[in-house]
């Protein structure tokens, strides 16, 4: 009996071991990416009444530019500031007061009066060169790369 044990132990795997081992995986990644997604915060801040707008980073080999949607913004109210050598702060006033409510968020109540964001820019850059550009909502900010 003992050599039926040391011979059973030392079985190969089978393809219904391998699967299972395959769905484990895939339930380790799903609880993982669940958690992080989960971990989200809203796209807005009812303590200073802002929404953070959407944003697009694309990095060349020259520059990176930064594209942030801000519509039915004062052009004049329009603030970009960086935060040391790999951050900025984009702010601007909207045209008019925005209620959740309107937005269709039912489960909690308050107005949206402002954009506001941080990005970390994701490689070095010369901030001291920063070419902002803002038309029709657009707001383009050219950071030439340090090499």
């Amino acid at each position: 009996m003992g050599e039926w044990k040391v011979a059973l132990a030392k079985r190969k795997r089978t393809v219904f071991d391998m699967i299972d081992d395959y769905f484990e995986d895939m339930q380790k990644w799903a609880e993982h990416f669940g958690e992080i997604w989960t971990a989200e915060t809203p796209s807005w801040n009812l303590r200073n009444c802002s929404i953070e707008p959407l944003r697009e980073i694309t990095v060349t080999p020259t520059e990176v530019l930064l594209t942030v949607d801000l519509p039915y913004t004062l052009k004049d109210s329009v603030k970009v500031k960086s935060i040391g050598a790999s951050g900025l702060e984009v702010s601007a006033q909207m045209k008019k007061k925005v209620k959740l409510d309107d937005l269709g968020v039912k489960h909690c109540k308050g107005v949206l009066e402002k954009f506001h964001c941080h990005v970390r820019i994701p490689v070095q850059v010369d901030m001291g060169k920063m070419n902002v550009h803002y038309k029709k909502g657009i707001l383009e900010i050219r950071l030439p790369r340090k090499h």
